[in-house]
């Protein structure tokens, strides 16, 4: 009896992880799509600007770089929960279902001390940052340099998620709710 209520603990432990892995990245798809949108509104502006309105606005270009690392970061979390991320597919398709799963296992390991390993010192890269300033908006650059530990910190968890879903057998709720739709 106590054997099947430690796995029914941890298979709830798990859904819980899940759930928890899915509304990050519910979240985080959506800061992205915001984000390239106001990018590219931010360059459609300086184009604009530039040969229409010439204002002599200087900003756009630095603006829509600083936006850009973010949301290309930010897609990194997003990839990994959703087993997008670059992979070893051709490896992957000519080795059996059990090898796959321990090869996914290691790589996910390994994924997941890089991404803290660049989660720790990217905090350190970030402090550096709050004492340099943007040229054109005299902003600390901690902003565009936070989106490094940030987004190291969010992958690590997704992809903690990700082992621990495919250790466990879980359908991943993307899949349920995309199903549905």
């Amino acid at each position: 009896m106590k054997e099947h209520d430690s796995s029914s603990t941890l298979i709830s432990a798990a859904r819980t992880l899940e759930q928890i892995a899915y509304r990050i990245n519910y979240v985080t798809e959506r800061v992205c799509a915001l984000l390239v949108a106001a990018m590219i509104g931010v360059v459609w502006f300086g184009i604009v600007e530039r040969y229409a309105l010439a204002l002599g606005v200087t900003w756009t270009e630095e603006l829509a770089r600083y936006i850009m690392i973010w949301a290309a970061l930010l897609a990194v979390p997003c990839c990994a929960y959703r087993r997008e991320h670059i992979g070893l597919d051709l490896v992957f398709s000519r080795i059996s279902r059990e090898k796959q799963r321990y090869a996914r296992l290691l790589l996910d390991a390994i994924g997941l001390c890089f991404f803290l390993f660049l989660a720790y010192y990217g905090i350190s890269m970030a402090k550096q940052g709050a004492h340099q300033f943007a040229t054109i908006f005299g902003m600390t650059m901690l902003v565009p340099f936070i989106s490094v530990p940030v987004t190291a910190v969010l992958t690590a968890f997704q992809i903690l998620a990700t082992m621990v879903r495919d250790t466990i057998g879980l359908e991943p709720l993307f899949v349920k709710k995309e199903a549905a739709a």
